[in-house]
C-alpha cells in the first residue's frame, strides 16, 4: 500500500456554483476564454454570466471560440498564439471536456516555445518536459463527462497523422474548477448518455488498472453507483437536477480516479476510432467497445469485476460464484439499455471492420502507457480481437 495523492484544484460544487465565482480571487487580470465552435455556450447564456463576473471583477477578456468536438492540435497552436499576442495571464476553459481540454494545451503551448506535439509523449511526440509550465486554468464545466475539470489530463488530436493522445503534468490540474449542475440541464439526451458512460468507463478502467490505489479505489465505486442510479434519470428528464447533480458528483469523481489511477487501453482503442473518425462522440466510441472489451477482462480480475457490479446494484451474493463477475457486463448491457445507447455502431461512423488491425495498431502505438496499465497484457492480436468482437 504505496501511492502518492496529488490534488491541487479548488472545486467549487453545486447547483448556482457560477454564481460564487463572482467571489473568488482568479488567477490573472486577462483571460483567454475557450469555448467550443458551437453556439450553446452563447444561446444558453453561459458565455455571457461568465463574461459579466470577469466585467465586475474588472478582469479583461479574450474569447477563443473554434474549439472542435474532438480537438486539434492547430487550435492549440492557434489559442496559444492568440493568448500570447493579447497579453493574457490565465485561460479560462467554459463548456464540456473539450473545450476544458484546450485551455489545458493552450495554457502550455502560451508559455512554452515550439509545437505542442514536442511535448506530448507516444506515436510521433517527442515528449520533452515543458520545462515554462503553464498558465493557470479555470474549468468551468458544462457537461458531466470527461472529468477534466478534476484531473491534469488533456486530450489532442494531431489531425495530419490522426494520433489522439492524452498529455498531462502536474501544471494542467485547473486552479480553481466549477462544477454546477444547472449548466448541465441543456444537454440533450443522446450526449448525456455519451457523457455519463465517458464518465463510468474513467471509473471502471481506473478500478481495474493495476496501479489503482485505495484512493482511486473509493472514488471509483461511488462513481459507478452514482451513475447507474442517476444517469437514467438524467436521460430521461433532462431537468432532474437532483439526478443531474449526482451524475456531475460522479463524473467529478472519476476526474480523482483519473487523477489517482490511470485510463487502461479501453481508452487507447477508442482515441483510435475517434482520431480517424472525429465526427465520433468519444463516449458513443467507447459504449462500442465496452461489452467485448470488458467481457475479455472478467475473467482476469474476476474479484474487481464482482465489486463494480456490486456497486452497479447487483445482488452478486445471490448468484452463482462463477456467475459474478460477468453480472457486471450483464448490469453494463442494462444500462445502456435504459439509456437509450445500446444500439450504436461503428459502421454508423463509417468504421470498416477490414480497418480495425490498423486501428489497433495506432491504439498501441499512440497510447501504448495505457496498455502498461491492464491488469492482463494484451497482445496486438487479442487487441484486434477485442475491437473485432464490438464491431456492429
Amino acid at each position: 500500500m504505496r501511492f502518492n495523492y496529488h490534488m491541487p484544484t479548488k472545486i467549487l460544487f453545486g447547483p448556482g456554483k457560477l454564481n460564487d465565482l463572482s467571489k473568488e480571487t482568479l488567477p490573472g487580470k486577462k483571460a483567454l476564454i475557450v469555448i467550443s465552435s458551437g453556439k450553446s455556450m452563447k444561446n444558453n447564456g453561459y458565455l455571457d454570466r461568465l463574461v459579466e463576473i470577469l466585467d465586475r471583477q474588472g478582469i479583461e477578456h479574450v474569447l477563443f471560440d473554434r474549439i472542435l468536438p474532438n480537438p486539434i492540435k492547430s487550435h492549440v497552436m492557434e489559442g496559444a498564439a492568440l493568448a500570447k499576442s493579447q497579453g493574457c495571464d490565465f485561460v479560462i476553459g467554459l463548456g464540456g471536456g473539450s473545450s476544458i481540454d484546450s485551455a489545458k494545451s493552450i495554457a502550455v503551448m502560451a508559455k512554452n516555445p515550439g509545437d505542442y506535439w514536442d511535448y506530448v509523449s507516444g506515436g510521433t511526440g517527442k515528449g520533452m518536459p515543458a520545462a515554462n509550465g503553464a498558465l493557470p486554468i479555470v474549468a468551468i464545466t458544462t457537461t458531466a463527462g470527461t472529468g477534466t475539470e478534476a484531473d491534469p489530463w488533456t486530450v489532442i488530436t494531431k489531425e495530419e497523422t490522426n494520433e489522439k493522445i492524452g498529455y498531462g503534468n502536474s501544471y494542467t490540474f485547473p486552479t480553481l474548477s466549477v462544477v454546477d449542475p444547472e449548466l448541465m440541464l441543456t444537454v440533450p439526451k443522446h450526449l448525456t448518455a455519451y457523457q455519463g458512460f465517458d464518465a463510468l468507463f474513467h471509473s471502471t478502467e481506473g478500478y481495474i488498472a493495476n496501479i489503482a490505489t485505495p484512493i482511486s479505489d473509493a472514488y471509483a465505486l461511488k462513481s459507478i453507483e452514482l451513475i447507474a442510479k442517476y444517469l437514467p434519470l438524467c436521460v430521461k428528464d433532462g431537468n432532474n437536477i437532483e439526478a443531474r447533480t449526482q451524475v456531475a458528483l460522479a463524473n467529478t469523481l472519476s476526474g480523482f480516479v483519473e487523477s489517482t489511477s490511470s485510463c487502461t487501453s479501453e481508452h487507447s482503442m477508442e482515441h483510435a476510432l475517434s482520431a480517424y473518425h472525429p465526427e465520433l462522440p468519444h463516449g458513443a466510441g467507447l459504449i462500442m467497445l465496452s461489452e467485448a472489451y470488458y467481457t475479455f477482462f472478467a475473467s482476469k480480475v474476476p474479484d474487481r469485476f464482482v465489486a463494480m457490479a456490486r456497486a452497479m446494484g447487483v445482488d452478486v451474493d445471490s448468484l452463482a460464484p462463477e456467475d459474478r463477475p460477468m453480472s457486471f457486463v450483464k448490469a453494463l448491457i442494462k444500462l445502456q439499455e435504459d439509456c437509450g445507447v445500446r444500439d450504436l455502431k461503428m459502421s454508423d461512423y463509417g468504421i470498416k471492420k477490414e480497418d480495425i488491425p490498423e486501428l489497433a495498431e495506432n491504439a498501441r502505438k499512440t497510447m501504448g502507457g495505457l496498455f502498461e496499465a491492464d491488469p492482463y497484457s494484451l497482445s496486438l492480436d487479442e487487441t484486434i480481437e477485442i475491437m473485432t468482437n464490438a464491431y456492429k
